[in-house]
């Protein structure tokens, strides 16, 4: 929200007022408070009739400081709020010099001089990080009577923002306005599904406004060079996150607000879809399963979509009996006959035709207006009211519906919706309707991660979610939404995922091939190879089916190609997935993210890294024409085995077999054995791809076992030495191999076993079960 007229002036109606200097301070332990008054005070009487803001500072972790400004303290406190979690033997030091007082948290301090004009300077390792100067703390209120509490902190030169969630907007956010408020706008406009109050910088910070409703931000456009970010409250708290690199802030902000759960590991394998309006039954079920059977597809998961249930009674939570008549007996046939797992559709809202609308309206479980009321529209389902998750008991209510599913076979849920509710409510607990708004997703997805916790096993639950806010990160899978099929919606949901991930967000899908309308072979065939190298894929769309075999035989191939090229990797991309549930590192990467030290990279977001050494530039054009970056060193396809040199631009052509997929300088990418299935032994007959090994270093491969959170199961440690490579193994079941990418080579003179075989992409050396060593002279490139 734009407050003033240009550099000068105040809009119309608008008056503003800022800290200016620190009239007193109270040091308490570990914070201190500082009473601001909002002009310079150089009599007594100015102490009358003018505001007195009071801004309290402190440390609930280390790197992070926390400001909390507030106008008038008598405000009743209504929910609902943020669950941050903080360290309990973190202690921050305090320090006073003279009028210099100063805040210390880790590396990252805060810096007061309460002799000067107001300025709050956060600082690390000897440099300022950002600031609020005169105008960084303060509020506003209108002619109207509204009342907004607001922060500015300053952006240096050549300071890019990137983050607030799932925006499909640039991806580097200066210059734009951002309200953090949920809507059902899909892929292609402001509107976000997944708004997180939370940004990061490629100066070695991030901001995190710690308020569920509306947060307003204007970033380097209201006042050039500054973050302005405002809420209509009488208080605003923001925490600073020091890094110093993106993947450190991102490991301090999860802490804070909550990790990522562990998906399962079936849950990487390719999702299919019944799509949205289209007419099914189980016929149509069994013959798209039949049908990738047949084309040595492997599937892992079915998904219902809506209509599983009947129309105008979502969510009843029943099966459609003209539809399916033997619900219980087709998930055991699908589960027994093709080894699937099976996820349905549901939404938190209660359709008029649904007989859990009387149920529920009987039991006080639906979110009512001001007159008891229970609140009604016939947007999206007619007469449809609103599930109350405040009350405790109607979350069991609504969990004891999809308890009935899991004991019939249901393995998850795509928890869609969650987006649109309304302000002009009651809720149970007597929450804030405006706070209310964006954190009425998390309520939800958390009850319904819950029941899959409990039904399924820790480790075994994920959903399929659409809309978040901060925090609901911890509750995995979430997807792209509503976007078109076409190249540009592609490349806008690849945006919004890779903002998604600077957000905290470790895991993040979309629909293959785009959800509205029906793609050309050409796009879908693009789609189908990027949605296979994303953290979860699946294939779904509205009004047409996303099985390839609808495109073109080709499309069968590229399907059939990537899904076993995705098990192959599952090793490595599971491994990705512990990295984020460790410490918030995405699966899908920001190149800034992995290299930010290199400006080049500060602004893609036409490509990304998947997990930590694979580069993937999505091919964006019918004419398979694609440009990408590639950062300093020397790089390997991993599919042809042919070397790039970077750092530099590259323009090339591929075909639908191929696009570019790089693997990083030195890195070592253990490939599965198996390409039936994402879940099996990873570990037993491992293939080690040693790409371009550097003289000296040390290359650290965990493999995990399936579900394990830890990074146990099998550990390689692969050096150069000169000519030489070797290779020690620690807790590996089985026989396991070393292919040398690029490179010619033969078993060395130290006591392995190993047969060599060259191979179009290198020398392949194998060894059999309890080797434990294995050294390979290179003999030529």
């Amino acid at each position: 929200m734009k407050f003033t007229d240009g550099y000068w002036l105040m809009r119309e109606g608008v008056q503003a007022s800022y800290a200016a200097e620190v009239a007193d301070v109270r040091v308490d332990k570990d914070r201190f408070t500082l009473h601001a008054p909002v002009q310079h005070v150089t009599r007594r009487g100015q102490t009358l009739n003018s505001p007195l803001l009071t801004v309290e500072c402190w440390s609930p972790a280390a790197g992070v400081i926390g400001v909390r400004s507030i106008h008038h303290a008598g405000a009743a406190e209504r929910g609902p709020e943020f669950a941050l979690h903080t360290e309990p033997s973190h202690s921050a030091k305090i320090t006073r010099e003279g009028a210099l007082l100063k805040l210390t948290a880790a590396e990252l301090s805060l810096r007061v001089d309460t002799a000067a004009p107001w300025r709050l300077d956060f600082t690390a390792n000897g440099r300022v990080l950002t600031s609020a100067k005169a105008r960084g703390t303060g509020f506003a209120v209108t002619g109207a009577g509204s009342h907004y509490s607001l922060a500015q902190l300053t952006l240096g030169i050549a300071e890019l923002v990137y983050g607030l969630g799932e925006r499909f907007t640039p991806f580097v956010k200066n210059g734009q306005s951002v309200d953090i408020w949920q809507a059902d706008g899909g892929t292609a406009s402001e509107q976000a599904y997944k708004n997180v109050p939370f940004h990061l910088t490629n100066r070695g910070y991030g901001v995190f406004v710690n308020h569920p409703g509306r947060v307003s931000y204007e970033i380097d456009s209201e006042a050039v060079g500054q973050v302005q970010f405002s809420v209509e409250d009488q208080s605003l708290e923001y925490f600073v996150v020091y890094g110093p690199t993106p993947k450190d802030i991102l490991d301090r902000y999860t802490a804070l607000t909550g990790r990522p759960a562990l998906p399962p590991a079936w849950s990487f394998g390719l999702w299919l879809s019944t799509s949205f309006t289209t007419s099914y039954d189980e016929e149509t079920v069994n013959r798209f399963v039949r049908g990738m059977a047949e084309r040595d597809i492997p599937l892992g998961v079915f998904h219902f979509d809506c209509f599983w249930m009947r129309e105008y009674q979502w969510c009843d939570f029943t099966w459609d009996p003209e539809v399916f008549p033997d619900p219980e007996g087709m998930l055991r046939r699908l589960k027994e006959e093709h080894d699937l797992r099976v996820s349905v559709w549901i939404n938190p809202y209660i359709a008029q035709k649904s007989p859990l609308f009387a149920e529920a309206k009987r039991h006080g479980y639906l979110v009512r207006k001001a007159n008891g009321d229970v609140w009604q529209w016939d947007l999206w389902q007619a007469g449809m009211a609103l599930v109350d998750f405040t009350d405790p008991d109607a979350r069991q209510w609504y969990a004891s519906k999809l308890r009935a599913l899991t004991a019939q076979g249901v393995d998850c849920f795509k928890t869609d919706f969650g987006e649109r509710i309304p302000t002009d409510v009651v809720w149970h607990d007597g929450s804030d309707p405006e706070r209310m708004h964006n954190y009425y997703t998390q309520l939800y997805n958390e009850t319904v991660f819950e029941v899959l916790s409990e039904a399924r096993g820790t480790g075994e639950a994920v959903l399929f979610a659409r809309s978040a806010t901060a925090g609901g990160q911890q509750f995995p899978v979430h997807w792209g939404g509503d976007c078109e099929s076409h190249f540009g919606a592609m490349a806008e949901s690849l945006r919004g995922g890779l903002s998604l991930g600077l957000s905290g967000f470790g895991f993040w899908s979309h629909d293959i091939g785009g959800f509205e309308g029906t793609p050309t072979p050409e796009v879908f065939k693009r789609w189908v190879q990027f949605g296979l190298l994303s953290s979860h894929s699946r294939l779904h769309g509205s009004k047409s089916y996303r099985v390839p075999w609808d495109y073109d035989e080709e499309a069968v191939a590229v399907t059939r190609d990537f899904t076993r090229l995705k098990h192959r990797l599952m090793p490595y991309l599971f491994r990705a997935a512990q990295q984020a549930a460790e410490r918030g590192t995405p699966v899908m990467r920001a190149m800034v993210l992995e290299f930010p030290d290199d400006p080049a990279c500060h602004t893609l977001d036409r490509q990304y890294m998947l997990g930590d050494d694979l580069l993937v530039a999505p091919v964006f054009s019918a004419a398979g024409v694609v440009d990408y970056y590639v950062p300093d060193g020397t790089w390997t396809h991993l599919l042809s085995g042919e070397q790039v040199q970077g750092p530099g631009w590259r323009r090339e052509r591929y075909g639908y077999d191929s696009l570019p997929l790089l693997a990083r300088p030195g890195s070592v990418i253990p490939y599965g054995e198996s390409d039936e299935a994402a879940e099996y032994d990873w570990a037993h007959g491992v293939t080690l791809r040693v790409h371009a090994p550097v003289d000296g270093v040390t290359v650290v491969t965990r493999i995990p076992a399936p579900g394990a959170r830890d990074s146990s199961a099998a550990l390689f440690r692969t050096t150069r030495d000169g000519d030489t490579v070797t290779v020690d193994a620690e807790g590996v079941p089985g026989p396991w191999q070393v292919l040398l990418v690029g490179a010619q080579a033969e078993p060395g003179d130290t006591g392995s076993s190993a047969s060599a075989e060259r191979t179009a992409l290198g020398t392949l050396l194998a060894v059999s079960a309890g080797t434990a060593h294995l050294t390979a002279r290179l003999t030529g490139s």
